[in-house]
């Protein structure tokens, strides 16, 4: 797991903006200005916050599931059991990224995102109709 887990971490470093640390509870955290994107833990679980609504609807989709201490919050759990795992872990990851990076540029406070076309990339990810309507 840990070889996953560290590309994952790797990968989602190295992102515009994102700042990784460690998180409270073990793991690394990816922080978007005061945003926390999402965490992974080393035993192979990946947290991820969405907007309630993008997180329903990719719960409804199967792509994750609900958190695993906070079912009902916006927070997700993605459980990553092998190496192929990990390109949806870094799609889903990306998919929070992008909602929020579009969310800090809308308030005003993207400032080194700024050169960031999010509509473009989340157009690249290919979400599903039903998961754009809700972006």
């Amino acid at each position: 797991m840990t070889e996953a887990v560290d590309r994952i971490v790797a990968e989602a470093s190295n992102w515009d903006g994102i700042e990784a640390g460690e998180h409270r509870f073990g793991g690394t955290e990816f922080r978007l200005g005061p945003r926390e994107v999402g965490h992974v833990h080393q035993w192979g679980i990946l947290d991820i916050a969405f907007p309630r609504r993008v997180r329903d609807q990719l719960v409804s989709e199967g792509k994750t599931g609900p958190h695993h201490i906070y079912p009902e919050s916006g927070w997700t759990t993605f459980r990553i059991e092998a190496s192929d795992d990990v390109d949806d872990a870094l799609w889903l990851l990306r998919l929070s990224y992008l909602s929020h990076a579009k969310s800090l540029q809308q308030s005003g406070v993207g400032g080194a995102l700024s050169d960031l076309d999010v509509d473009r990339e989340l157009a690249d990810l290919e979400p599903g109709a039903e998961l754009q309507a809700v972006l």
